[in-house]
């Protein structure tokens, strides 16, 4: 399968943004799909997930509230919303998927898309 992230960009803080992750190759179905993000200097770390046949969710603590990560099954695409940006949000957001169990770890999604800039100022 193919990931198509976009919908980064400048905000401020405050503001919101949405993030699509589309798919091409085959549909979602049966697959988590997730978002990472990764800062200059960091690691790349977990931010959302959503299991595709089921429709339940996770996030980490530090997007709680703010982020919703939803899916268009007509559209074959995930959605994230992010809401009440803080600086600390930029980063290089990525959208992965997997076929299995829901997971966090980077290292368990074989299925990458592009990253998309999210810069926030303040």
């Amino acid at each position: 399968v193919q990931l198509q992230a976009s919908g980064g960009g400048l905000v401020q803080a405050g503001g919101s943004l949405r993030l699509s992750c589309a798919a091409s190759g085959r549909t979602f179905s049966s697959f988590i799909v997730g978002w990472f993000r990764q800062a200059p200097g960091k690691e790349r770390e977990f931010v959302a997930r959503i299991s595709w046949s089921t429709g339940t969710t996770y996030y980490a603590d530090s997007v709680e509230g703010r982020f919703t990560i939803s899916r268009d099954t007509a559209k074959n695409t995930v959605w994230l919303h992010m809401s009440t940006l803080r600086p600390e949000d930029t980063a290089l957001y990525y959208c992965a998927a997997r076929i299995g169990s829901a997971t966090n770890y980077v290292r368990y999604y074989p299925y990458w898309g592009q990253g998309t800039l999210v810069t926030v100022s303040s």
